[in-house]
Parts: structure tokens; sequence; C-alpha cells
């Protein structure tokens, strides 16, 4: 695909997509606050519906004088939505800058960003190549087409699965390599991108979203300043790029991060190691706290998180994913309700990562204490008559 270039000037934004924007390459000029980081992307492609909209988000239970607030990265887009876009607005420039012709990357079964990758690779002409890992029950029959699953395949992405044991044993690393060396004895020239896009290039992407958070700020009415930053962990891409935006912006507000699998001890130094690769010269334990919220394990939920979703929804119309916000925000109101004072007063922005289409896949999990349906009372003496009413 032949794409556009439109440059960036000065420290303003990148121009925001208008419907002759979407899915062209910019040039890129970081903001001035993180201009001193090093190496700093040449390119941007305009992926995502930006900037997301930040609301007021009416929890229910929360401490005295707290509020919280919404960044909607969920609604980021349609089949690419949530916070991988972000990071693959830089990792695709940089793939078609390299002259690939197909991109590789890798997740669980029912992966965010392998189904953001799928589709943002077909819009750019590339094919893609997705490695995912299911149980070995499942590991040799069709994966089906639930959820993320579904839009995979309909863009035709290429579809290797892997035992999960085999996945922890060998390693995103060498699966991904031994994928891409039989695409180049093939005559391809794929592009790696790693697990959720989270190397120090994708980090820009949400060093970037610090920079709109800004802007909606000083552009929004009222004197609004956030004193906290809440957001799923999974990877460490997110809360890399937020916290360290975040630490060297005007916004300086602290970050927590609620993992939703691995420890912290592993999120700090996975961070560290992408705050080193841009040479940011700061310590990951000093810009970002990092609590476990994991709970089961990755991608399973306990009855009550799953209950908390429901709730929330029903409280306030915002449907979380399973998966990763629903455990952060279940580990943040859990937090809050043990430790209070921690919380009072503050003014607290939740980053909505995305993933509803992962949800289906808890449809069975959740169906039974869902209800609210019957079926219609209708007296006997209410007239009917045959063609009335429009068939659907």
């Amino acid at each position: 695909m032949d794409a556009s270039s439109k440059t960036v000037v000065g420290d303003a934004p990148p121009t925001q997509p208008t419907g002759f924007d979407f899915l062209t390459r910019k040039s890129y000029v970081p903001p001035y606050w993180a201009s001193h980081l090093n190496p700093i992307p040449s390119h941007v492609f305009s992926l995502g519906h930006l900037p997301t909209p930040i609301h007021k988000w009416n929890l229910p239970n929360l401490p005295n004088n707290t509020e919280v607030w919404l960044k909607r990265d969920d609604l980021s887009g349609t089949q690419l939505s949530g916070n991988k876009v972000r990071k693959l607005e830089f990792l695709m420039a940089d793939a078609v800058a390299q002259g690939a012709d197909c991109v590789i990357t890798i997740g669980g079964i029912q992966s965010n960003h392998c189904c953001a990758t799928a589709v943002a690779a077909k819009y750019l002409n590339l094919e893609c190549y997705l490695i995912l890992g299911t149980s070995k029950v499942l590991v040799d029959q069709d994966p089906g087409l639930t959820g993320n699953l579904l839009v995979e395949r309909l863009v035709g992405a290429h579809v290797d699965l892997i035992s999960k044991e085999e996945y922890a044993k060998i390693g995103s690393v060498t699966l991904t390599n031994i994928l891409k060396e039989k695409l180049l004895n093939e005559g391809r020239r794929p592009y790696v991108i790693p697990e959720a896009g989270s190397n120090s290039l994708g980090t820009w992407g949400y060093i970037e979203a610090i920079r709109e958070i800004e802007q909606q700020l000083q552009t929004g009415t009222g004197h609004l300043k956030f004193d906290d930053i809440v957001v799923a962990c999974a990877s460490g891409g997110t809360i890399a790029g937020l916290s360290l935006g975040s630490s060297l912006s005007a916004l300086d507000a602290k970050v927590h991060a609620f993992s939703v699998c691995d420890d912290p001890d592993y999120f700090y130094d996975f961070v560290q190691g992408l705050l080193d690769g841009l040479d940011a010269d700061v310590d990951s334990r000093d810009i970002v706290n990092i609590q476990n919220a994991k709970g089961l394990g990755y991608a399973v939920n306990t009855s009550e998180e799953l209950k908390f979703v429901r709730e929330v929804a029903a409280a306030t119309g915002v449907v979380l994913d399973a998966v990763y916000c629903g455990k952060a925000a279940y580990g943040m109101m859990k937090d809050m309700a043990e430790n209070p004072m921690k919380w009072e007063g503050r003014k607290i922005l939740f980053i909505h990562t995305g993933g509803l289409l992962g949800l289906f896949d808890k449809v069975e999990q959740m169906g039974t204490s869902l209800g609210n349906w019957h079926r219609m009372d209708l007296d006997e003496d209410i007239p009917r008559k045959d063609g009335i009413g429009k068939m659907f």
C-alpha cells in the first residue's frame, strides 16, 4: 500500500485523523519533554481514532471525595481497538519502512494484540502470521470463531497453534524466530512484533497518549488535574509509556499498575529494560507502582471478578473485559476498600484498554448469572389480527 506522508511540526501532536488522514504515514516529532529520549521514531501510522474520550466514571462505593475518570481507549476503533493500537501505530510504520511484506506476532488464544495486528496488517496490505497459545487438549483442533478469533480469521490471518506448555518452555522470542526463518527461506520479508507490541519502540504509543491527555486537560472546561493513573498490566509496554510520559510531563500523575499475569518484580525488571532501551535514565520503581491482581492466573477468572464486571456494567454502562480491565478495576476497588485513606480526595484516571471481544470467551462462565429476561405478558383479550405488525 502506498501511504501518503504528513509532517508533524513543533510540539504539536500528530494531526488528528479525519476521513483522509486515517491510515496515512506521518513524520513524527516527540513532545518537547521526551525529546531527549533515544532512539526517537521517524514515522507513525494513523491507525487509531484519536483522541479517545475522557469522562467521569460514576463507580459506587468510592472513598470520600474520590473521583474516578475513564480514558476510553476501548473506543480507539472497532476491529482495531484498545491500547494495542497506539503501539502498532509506531511498529507498523517501522515494518513498512523496513520493506516488510508480512508481520509475525504471538500471544494467547484470545490475544487482543494479535487481533489488532491482524487487522492493521491487512489495512496496510501486509500478510499476518499469528502464533496463538492454547490448551494442550485443543491444540490439534480447529480453534473456532469465538471473540478475537472470528476477526483474525475473517481478515485472513495465518494461525499457528501451540500448547501453553510448549509456549512456556520455548518462549515467544524463539517461537517467532522459528517462524521468521521459515518465511525468510520462502523468500518472504517478515517483521516480528513482540508479545503485545511491548518493546521500546511500542512504548512510544503511550508516551504519545500522555501528550494527548495533557492536551485534553488544557482544552477542557474547569481545572481538572489527575493525581493518579490506574491501568491493567499484562506485558509492560503500556505502563512503561504511561509512567515515563507522566513523570516527564507536567501531568505528573502517579501510575498504579495492576498486573494480571506474572508478579510485580518481573514487571519492574521488564519495564526497566524498555526504559533503558530509550536511554531514559530513570528507575522503574520510582515512576510506577505495580500491584498483583492476577487472581487465579492469566485469563482465568473467579466468580467474584465476573460478578464485579457484571455489576459495573449494570451500574455505569461501561463494559470491562474480564482478562485485563476487569481485574485491574477489581483490584483498584478492593484496594480502595482496604486502604481508603490512600485514595481519599484523589482524582484518578483509569485507562480502559479495551478487550471486549475477549469477553465472548467468558459467555458460558457468565451466562448463568445474567437473568433479566422473561416472555412478555399479554392478556388474552388484547386484539390480534394478521398483518398488523411487521415481521422481522
